[in-house]
C-alpha cells in the first residue's frame, strides 16, 4: 500500500515530465496586448484571459488565439489605456488545468492618438470602437480568415420593419449595411493573409472590398482591423463610399488592383491608421508601382490619415479632385513616407493639415498644393527629401518660372498656398523657397513665424490667384493639437508604437540604404510582396486548426484516486495518463494524508496534477 499526500509546499525542486505553460514573449501596444507561449505536445487547447491592473480576468475570444510553427499567440484587443495582465491556462478534457497556468507581468497599454479631423466635433467614436478604446455597446465582431471569408455569416436587418436576413461572406455582410437599416456597430478582425481568391465577391470591380452607405455620409460605425502583427490583404484594396464613421487599422495591403485605400465620394469621419502600404498592381508610366496608396476624393471630409508606413510607394496619397464643394478638412500626421516617390499628399481644393510626418528619402516631391487648396505643413522632418513643398506652376515647380511648359513636377493646374512652420530639413533635402518682399511670385510656401500667424490675403498663387484660407487659426474649424518636436519625429515614427502595423509587423526589410534619388521599383521589395507568407498555421476555435495533437503519454488528467502504473506511465482505470512530476530535494510545508490503492510505482517520489489544480503527492 502506498501513501498519497494532498499538500501545499513552500519550496522543493521539481523536474517536470512536461513543463507548464512557458511564456515566450509578451508586451502591451496601442489599446491591445499580446502573449506568446511555447508550443507543447502536452496540450492542444488553452484559455487566455486579460485583466486590468485592478480588475478581474475576462476570457478572450477563442479566435484571438493562433498557432505558429513553434509557439502559440493570443492578442487582447479593445483595451483602454492602462496596465494589463494576461493569463494562459491549458485545458485537458474540457477542464482547465489551473496549476499549469501562467500569468504575465503587468504591461502598459497606450491609447491611440485621436488627434485630427476624423474625431473633430465627433464624440461617438470612429468605427466600432468608443473613444476610450473599448468596443461600442452591442458591437458585433467577425473574425475573418482565408478559410471562412466566403462563408462567415451574420444576420443583417434589411427593412424598416426589422426583418433579418442571414448574409454569408464578408462582402455580402458589409453590403447588407448599404440598405441603411442595420445600425449595429461592426468590427471585422482579419487573421493572417486574405487573398483576392479567398473573398466571396467584390463590391467594386476596380478596387475590391467596398464599404458603402445608403447615401452621402451614412453613419456605419464599421472598423476593419488586423489581429496581431501579420494581418494582410493581397490582390485587392478597399473602397469607401457614402460612409461616415469608418476605421481601417493594423493590416497591410499588397498588390492592390488600383488604390490600396480609396475614399471615393461623400465620406466623413474616416480614420485610417497603422497600415502598411506596398506596391499595387503594376501599370504603365507613373503607375509602375500601382496607382494610389491612400486616396481621398470627391467631397470626402473630416478624414485622419496617421501612423501609416508607405513602403517605396509611387503615388502615395492624392487628396482632392476638382468637384469638391468644400470645405474638406483632412489631417496627415506621424506617417512614415519611406523612400516613396510623390504625393505626400498632392492636394486639390481641400484644407489639409500635414504635421509630424517623417519624409525619409523622397525621390520626387513631398507636399504639393494645387487648385486653390490651403495646406498647413508644420513640425515635419524631411530627410533626404527632394522638393519638400511645391505649389503648382510656380517656384521650384517651374524652375522659378524659366520652364513652365516642360518642368512642372506634378501638375499644370492652378496653384494653392502652403503655410509652413517649424519644419526640419536634414541630409540632402532641398529647402523650399519662401515668400518674401523680394520673392512674391516664385515661392514654394509662406513661412510663418508662429503657429498662430495668419497668412496675409495678399499672398496669392501665381496661377489662379487664390489665397490661404487660414483654417488652422480658427478654433471652430481646427482641432486643438500640440505637435511633437520635429527633431523627435524619426524616433517616434519608427518606434514600435509608431507607423505601420503592430511593432512594425513580421517584415524585417529595411529601405534605409536605398538611393533617395532613385524611384525605380525595388526588386527586393517586389519579391517580398509576391512571396510573402505569414507564419500563421492555425486558429483556435475554428475549422482551420493545425494544432499539434497532445501526446497520449502525457496529457490527460485522472479524475479519481485509483491509479495504476505499467513501469513507464501512470494510468487511471480508463487508461488515461495524468500529468506527472518527479520530485527531488526537501519539501517544506503543511501536509495532510489519505490512503489510496496505488501499485507498480518505481522507487521515487511523484506529484500528480488534476484539472482543478489539486496536487496528489505519491511516494
Amino acid at each position: 500500500m502506498k501513501k498519497l499526500f494532498i499538500f501545499s509546499f513552500i519550496f522543493c525542486s521539481i523536474l517536470s515530465v512536461n513543463a507548464a505553460v512557458q511564456i515566450k514573449s509578451t508586451d502591451g501596444w496601442l489599446e491591445s496586448a499580446f502573449v506568446e507561449w511555447t508550443a507543447s505536445e502536452a496540450y492542444a487547447d488553452y484559455n487566455v484571459y486579460v485583466r486590468p491592473e485592478s480588475g478581474d480576468y475576462t476570457l478572450l475570444d477563442k479566435q484571438l488565439m493562433r498557432s505558429y510553427s513553434n509557439y502559440f499567440r493570443a492578442d487582447a484587443l479593445g483595451l483602454p489605456a492602462g496596465n494589463y495582465q494576461l493569463k494562459v491556462v491549458p485545458i485537458v478534457d474540457g477542464a482547465e488545468v489551473a496549476i499549469e497556468a501562467r500569468e504575465t507581468g503587468l504591461m502598459p497599454v497606450q491609447a491611440h492618438d485621436r488627434n485630427g479631423f476624423a474625431h473633430f466635433n465627433w464624440n461617438k467614436g470612429v468605427g466600432a470602437y468608443k473613444d476610450n478604446g473599448e468596443l461600442k455597446d452591442g458591437a458585433k465582431v467577425l473574425y475573418v480568415y482565408k478559410g471562412n471569408a466566403k462563408t462567415v455569416s451574420m444576420d443583417v436587418t434589411v427593412d424598416s420593419k426589422g426583418k433579418k436576413e442571414t448574409k454569408s461572406g464578408l462582402q455580402a455582410i458589409i453590403t447588407g449595411y448599404q440598405k441603411g437599416y442595420e445600425t449595429t456597430p461592426l468590427c471585422v478582425r482579419i487573421l493572417g493573409t486574405l487573398e483576392a481568391s479567398d473573398m466571396d465577391e467584390f463590391g467594386s470591380s476596380s478596387e475590391g472590398l467596398q464599404v458603402k452607405g445608403k447615401s452621402a455620409d451614412a453613419e456605419l460605425n464599421i472598423t476593419i482591423e488586423g489581429v496581431g502583427n501579420d494581418a494582410v490583404i493581397r490582390g485587392f484594396g478597399i473602397l469607401v463610399r457614402n460612409s461616415k464613421s469608418v476605421e481601417l487599422r493594423n493590416f497591410a495591403i499588397m498588390s492592390a488592383m488600383d488604390d490600396c485605400i480609396s475614399l471615393d465620394t461623400d465620406n466623413s469621419n474616416i480614420w485610417i491608421h497603422h497600415l502598411d502600404g506596398f506596391y499595387g498592381k503594376k501599370g504603365s508610366g507613373d503607375k509602375a508601382k500601382g496607382d494610389g496608396t491612400i486616396d481621398v476624393k470627391s467631397d470626402s471630409k473630416y478624414i485622419t490619415i496617421d501612423n501609416n508606413h508607405f513602403w517605396d510607394t509611387g503615388k502615395s496619397s492624392m487628396c482632392g479632385m476638382k468637384s469638391e464643394s468644400g470645405p474638406n478638412y483632412i489631417t496627415y500626421h506621424h506617417n512614415w513616407f519611406d523612400h516613396s516617390d510623390s504625393r505626400h499628399p498632392r492636394v486639390r481644393t481641400m484644407s489639409v493639415h500635414v504635421y509630424n510626418n517623417y519624409f525619409d528619402g523622397v525621390a520626387k516631391y513631398c507636399v504639393g498644393s494645387t487648385t486653390g487648396s490651403s495646406v498647413f505643413v508644420e513640425n515635419n522632418y524631411f530627410n533626404n527629401a527632394h522638393n519638400p513643398m511645391l505649389i503648382s506652376m510656380q517656384g521650384a515647380d517651374t524652375k522659378n518660372g524659366t520652364d513652365e511648359k516642360n518642368s512642372p513636377t506634378f501638375s499644370k493646374e492652378n496653384g494653392g498656398i502652403i503655410k509652413a512652420y517649424n519644419n526640419v530639413f536634414a541630409g540632402s533635402s532641398t529647402k523650399p523657397q519662401y515668400y518674401s518682399a523680394s520673392n512674391t511670385v516664385h515661392f514654394d510656401a509662406y513661412q510663418a513665424s508662429t503657429r498662430s500667424e495668419q497668412v496675409p490675403s495678399s499672398v496669392t498663387a501665381k496661377y489662379g490667384g487664390t489665397s490661404y484660407n487660414n483654417f488652422d487659426t480658427n478654433s471652430s474649424l481646427m482641432p486643438s493639437i500640440t505637435p511633437d518636436d520635429p527633431n523627435d519625429i524619426p524616433a517616434i515614427v519608427t518606434s514600435g508604437l509608431g507607423a505601420g502595423r503592430m511593432f512594425h509587423s513580421d517584415i524585417e526589410l529595411s529601405l534605409a540604404g536605398y538611393d533617395p534619388t532613385n524611384y525605380d521599383i525595388s526588386s527586393e521589395l517586389s519579391n517580398l510582396i509576391v512571396g510573402y507568407k505569414s507564419g500563421l498555421q492555425g486558429i483556435f476555435g475554428t475549422d482551420w486548426n493545425t494544432l499539434p495533437e497532445p501526446s497520449t503519454a502525457l496529457s490527460n488528467a485522472v479524475m479519481d484516486n485509483t491509479l495504476s502504473f505499467d513501469g513507464s506511465n501512470l494510468y487511471n482505470p480508463q487508461g488515461k495518463v495524468i500529468r506527472i512530476y518527479s520530485v527531488s530535494g526537501a519539501c517544506a510545508g503543511t501536509t495532510s494524508r489519505e490512503t489510496v490503492a496505488v501499485s507498480h510505482l518505481p522507487a521515487g517520489t511523484y506529484i500528480a496534477v488534476t484539472p482543478d489544480g489539486t496536487l496528489r503527492f505519491v511516494r
